[in-house]
């Protein structure tokens, strides 16, 4: 039976500390709405102590939103958990998401603290978050780069003064999956009280592993990951929530993990995102690149035609994008061009379908892609000229198991 994992997402928080994806207070409202609808359990909706806008943005979405939770984030400081939980005082379901750095370089660097004032601190913030909720999370910033010793004695004494979930994050991006797997194994076996708090995972994607590091902590007993609406978040990113959600749908015989997510949302989450921002997604990204559902190396256009398994490992509509796309380029063949004009309703002999594979792949050398418009255009033309023309020799494949196949590589 698949196990229940928490999706935090901290697109409002951690996302839109990114540069360039700074939202207002309305916009952030619009898309925590959306958030709901897509089924994250918590929404991480601000760093009250920030500004006054990122507190008025989790008052708004405190007072908006019943279902999920509604975190604010702070710092191991009495001003900023005071500051937090009167931002999340209307919230039905609210959470205080306290951090404090653990690794010896952070504290030596950048907080000039030691270990013991480190400690103290973060068990006070705990115990003061627990007077405005019961839903208390605490975070050791740098956790994997932190010595495992005066780790495992922070988790035990913030899960004693109050935590309910912990969370440790590869803040940097610095992991690889086996030492995130037995990073998170070694934590829940050799602290006491691990019983008692729900563990969690915050990835970077500095080195393009957020994700899979993500999946490994999962495999080691993390229960909730944060992450974020198109991987947004500081420098590289954080972990894809649209990844995450789909590798353990797509993937449940090894990933056997189940989220709340209704994932025929997750196109129209990432669009409006885009929208709000003005950032675009790459065309190449997983799950809501412009891409990620378009096909056009004619080896690859035939297997769909005939089987869309042969290159698609989920549904288009699965995660709300609105249908596979063939790209007619110069690596299209002639079985995707005469689907596309059997859909406009043309009917082509096999000369006429001979000479718009020509010109189209011709047009395509110029241009990269070929619209419908272009398509019926070249039609009309052909038809004002009708003599006929040989093919050209190497323009279209044919042979066993090839016939209209078209170029372009099947690996």
């Amino acid at each position: 039976m698949a196990d229940p994992v928490t999706i935090f997402d901290t697109t409002l928080r951690d996302g839109e500390q990114a540069p360039g994806f700074s939202l207002r207070v309305p916009e952030k409202l619009q898309l925590a709405r959306l958030l709901d609808e897509l089924g994250v359990d918590v929404i991480e909706a601000g760093f009250p102590i920030a500004s006054e806008a990122d507190a008025e943005s989790v008052r708004v979405i405190s007072s908006d939103l019943k279902r999920p939770v509604v975190a604010a984030l702070a710092r191991c400081r009495p001003e900023d958990v005071q500051r937090a939980g009167e931002a999340l005082q209307p919230a039905e379901r609210r959470r205080i998401h306290t951090f404090i750095a653990t690794s010896d370089l952070h504290l030596d660097r950048k907080l000039k603290i030691t270990r013991e004032q480190c400690l103290e601190a973060a068990v006070a913030a705990v115990a003061q978050c627990r007077q405005y909720t019961d839903d208390v999370q605490f975070s050791a910033e740098d956790a994997t780069r932190t010595d495992m010793d005066f780790l495992c004695h922070v988790v035990e004494s913030v899960i004693k003064a109050g935590a309910t979930t912990v969370n440790l994050p590869d803040t940097v991006g610095y992991s690889t999956p086996d030492e995130i797997y037995e990073f998170f194994h070694t934590i829940l076996n050799r602290v006491p009280n691990a019983d008692k708090a729900i563990f969690s995972a915050h990835c970077h994607d500095d080195l393009g592993l957020a994700v899979a590091n993500t999946l490994a902590a999962l495999r080691a007993g993390a229960r909730q990951v944060e992450c974020t609406i198109n991987g947004i978040g500081e420098r590289a990113g954080n972990a894809s929530l649209e990844e995450i959600v789909m590798a353990t749908r797509v993937r449940a015989d090894r990933l056997p993990f189940q989220t709340g997510i209704t994932t025929e949302k997750i196109f129209a989450t990432s669009q409006l995102l885009t929208a709000l921002t003005g950032e675009p997604v790459q065309a190449n990204k997983a799950i809501v690149g412009r891409n990620a559902f378009a096909h056009e190396a004619g080896i690859h256009q035939d297997g769909m035609l005939k089987d869309r398994r042969t290159y698609e490992i989920m549904r288009p509509e699965d995660v709300g994008v609105p249908a596979t796309t063939l790209v007619l380029g110069k690596h299209s063949g002639r079985h995707a061009v005469q689907h596309r004009v059997q859909q406009l309703g043309l009917e082509l002999s096999r000369l006429e379908l001979d000479r718009l594979y020509r010109r189209m792949v011709a047009l395509a050398d110029q241009q990269k892609t070929v619209t419908d418009a272009e398509l019926v255009q070249i039609v009309t033309d052909l038809r004002a000229q009708p003599e006929a023309s040989p093919a050209t020799p190497g323009m279209h494949r044919q042979g066993p198991g090839t016939e209209e196949v078209g170029y372009g590589h099947g690996v």
